[in-house]
């Protein structure tokens, strides 16, 4: 089991920034089991009323490879700390249109076994 907790969300005027983390915990075995956050890739959803849950940002699990959505590239960055358990989203320029919640998902590089966190509230005002 990995449990995922986001935070950092807020209401910031359109032009602003705000840094969202995303701690991650789970299990672990044994000392072999230390590096288990690096087994799973990384991602950034966002949802809002009305709309489908959409991509936003997401980062392998050696942190070698980033992609984002168009809305949000040029903007946003994500990044992770496989030392500390926490994957980041960056987010400079926003609009009001990147006001929605913020899920974090985590996914297995191998088992595809997928966990959400609960997510964390954007709201851009304009």
């Amino acid at each position: 089991q990995v449990q995922l907790v986001e935070s950092g969300g807020g209401l910031v005027q359109a032009g602003g920034s705000l840094r969202l983390s995303c701690a991650a915990s789970g299990r672990t075995f044994s000392t072999y089991d230390m590096d288990w956050f690096s087994s799973y890739d990384m991602g950034w959803f966002r949802t809002a009323p009305g709309k489908e849950r959409e991509f936003v940002a997401s980062i392998s699990w050696s942190g070698d490879s980033t992609y984002y959505a168009d809305s949000v590239k040029g903007r946003f960055t994500i990044s992770r700390d496989n030392a500390k358990n926490t994957v980041y989203l960056q987010m400079n320029g926003l609009k009001p249109e990147d006001t929605a919640i913020y899920l974090c998902d985590a996914e297995h590089i191998i088992t595809k076994e997928d966990y959400w966190g609960q997510g964390t509230q954007v709201t851009v005002s304009s």
